[in-house]
């Protein structure tokens, strides 16, 4: 662990932002925003060495799609090494190795914990008996572009995930991240993120069997590939001190293709909200 190291000063307001937002999206954006993650991607290129760890309080919903609003706790992480890194700050709880390619590009290999759907926290999936989809894990790539243009600091993430149960197919995610606001110990920035869906990934979250509309009453339905969702988010975060801040955000994500046309979305809009605490070092 190394002291927390004293912002720079800076004429400049958006050279304040820290990585205490180090975008992501809960919801993922979901992730921002499955996960998301309550944090913003800013600045890894100025302050590469800063680290959080801390929890937050979100409001979620059941699963994208559904009416039942459920809490939750969640972490904050952010640690970067020289080659291996964890964090929660784009949109999903992932860990791994990465490489530069230059100064401002990143390739990387990642293990991401993927978020099921459990039927009991949904009025709507417990009311047909539909089953539960296990939390697992996902294996994928991807590519991070950090730079500034002129003060304002941007992310560019894209990133594939392969999920473990290969019966729960493959997402793609593109995530973009701005950060709008730096001064006087509190950061902002804006993210969108949009997600893609394999055919086994959308039709194990979205499709209804021939044997589960036999059981239910529900039509049966296909869900194919394609677009799945698209998120927006505010993250933020606010000095109380020099090693803690607290941290935030407000994420809204719209379902897409398949996903919005299946029997199982009571509505396509759905909201997350986060609140937490971190200490940085």
């Amino acid at each position: 662990m190394i002291a927390s190291p004293r912002r720079p000063e800076t004429d400049a307001p958006m050279k304040h932002i820290v990585s205490a937002i180090r975008a992501c999206g809960l919801r993922g954006p979901v992730l921002v925003f499955s996960l998301a993650a309550p944090l913003a991607a800013l600045a890894q290129s100025v302050l590469p060495d800063l680290s959080l760890i801390g929890a937050a309080v979100r409001t979620r919903p059941a699963y994208d799609g559904s009416a039942s609003q459920r809490p939750d706790l969640i972490p904050v992480l952010r640690y970067f090494g020289n080659t291996w890194f964890t964090r929660t700050t784009q949109g999903v709880l992932e860990g791994g190795a990465r490489m530069a390619l230059s100064p401002e590009l990143h390739l990387g290999a990642q293990v991401a914990y993927e978020a099921g759907r459990i039927a009991s926290e949904s009025d709507f999936l417990s009311r047909y008996n539909l089953p539960d989809i296990n939390p697992g894990a996902s294996f994928g790539l991807h590519v991070e572009w950090d730079r500034k243009l002129g003060s304002v600091p941007i992310t560019l993430l894209a990133r594939g995930r392969q999920n473990a149960d290969a019966d729960q197919g493959a997402r793609a995610d593109l995530r973009l991240t701005a950060g709008v606001y730096g001064d006087k110990g509190i950061l902002a920035a804006v993210y969108f993120q949009g997600t893609w869906a394999s055919a086994k990934s959308a039709q194990s979250f979205y499709g209804i069997t021939a044997q589960q509309s036999a059981a239910t009453g529900l039509p049966a339905f296909d869900a194919g590939s394609g677009p799945m969702s698209t998120a927006l988010g505010l993250l933020w975060s606010a000095d109380l001190s020099r090693e803690w801040m607290l941290v935030g955000g407000l994420d809204y994500k719209h379902l897409h293709g398949s996903a919005a046309r299946s029997p199982l979305a009571e509505r396509n809009s759905n909201y997350y909200a986060s609140l937490g605490l971190a200490y940085h070092f």
